[in-house]
């Protein structure tokens, strides 16, 4: 149930964190004059009334030391002050990225339940770092916070059902041409083979494994719902299936050449035709390699 609960956690994360930074930014005083603790505290009084799910709220001064015990309904929550909290990742991120952050779940202190939390740095007007306001909610609240209406339940399920069905779909496309390449290659003479029709059968068993990564990467993603956060996932999917592609196109080129160079040296120029094709294809995929290295690595 933990491990459920985590990975459904990572799927709604971006959700929780654009909701928890929405009631930061109405609430909370930021870059204004004369911010102080008690003006702080007044927001998330306001938060506490409009959200009780939440365990308990705190304000950690530019060094992360703890002002004073958190507020709370619990009364075993209201504590912590002088606490040293610049250890720890919602401290230090939030003050290094300069914005609201959502923690990774970790064991609360208090109840040893998985809980995150969430943190904010509050500027004063000569934009100086003054406080660092945070919020602890545990993981099964902020996934009730953040779950799906039944509407979009409902979409999201449909959506999976055709993922599946188009995933079942290409799979039994791969399976029929495995199971042809299979064919032709176990059906010949090894005395006699033909260097054609090997040609014609790696490329058959190179579309079947093109489209079967396609099909992993569907049925992962979109159907079980594993890395669909991972820009990293989808990136390696295509360049698998691409490559699959052009090494397939390569094959067909070069047997095309010893074809036209044996049987019709004038339609050669069709087989260097298709060279050029597959030369702009892997011309095109390292532009594409290049800019997405460039975007990651800014």
């Amino acid at each position: 149930m933990i491990i459920k609960d985590i990975q459904r956690f990572s799927e709604v994360r971006y959700k929780a964190r654009a909701y928890i930074c929405y009631l930061f930014s109405r609430n909370l005083p930021n870059k204004l004059p004369g911010v102080c603790i008690e003006s702080v505290k007044e927001g998330f009084d306001k938060i506490a009334h409009e959200i009780e799910s939440f365990d308990a709220f705190y304000v950690l001064d530019a060094n992360g030391i703890q002002l004073e015990d958190a507020i709370s309904l619990n009364e075993k929550y209201k504590v912590g002050k002088g606490e040293n909290r610049n250890n720890k990742a919602y401290y230090y991120r939030a003050v290094r990225e300069r914005r609201c952050v959502l923690s990774d779940p970790y064991p609360s202190a208090l109840t040893n339940d998985l809980c995150v939390t969430a943190s904010t740095p509050i500027y004063d007007d000569k934009n100086e770092l003054k406080f660092i306001a945070c919020i602890d909610v545990s993981l099964e609240n902020i996934l009730n916070i953040v779950a799906p209406g039944k509407l979009e339940s409902c979409f999201g399920k449909f959506l999976k059902s055709v993922y599946a069905a188009f995933a079942v779909a290409l799979f039994m496309v791969a399976a029929f041409l495995f199971v042809d390449g299979m064919k032709r290659f176990l059906s010949k003479d090894f005395m006699h083979i033909n260097v054609e029709e090997m040609f014609e059968t790696t490329i058959v068993l190179t579309l079947a494994l093109a489209i079967f990564d396609l099909v992993k990467a569907i049925f992962e993603e979109e159907v079980l719902g594993k890395g669909k956060h991972d820009e990293d996932g989808g990136n390696k999917t295509m360049l698998r299936f691409i490559g699959s592609i052009i090494i397939a196109l390569a094959i067909e080129a070069l047997m095309l050449v010893f074809k036209f160079a044996i049987t019709a040296p004038d339609h050669i120029i069709n087989a260097i035709y298709l060279i050029a094709g597959v030369a702009m294809l892997m011309i095109a995929l390292s532009v594409y390699l290049i800019s997405v290295r460039n975007k990651a690595a800014r």
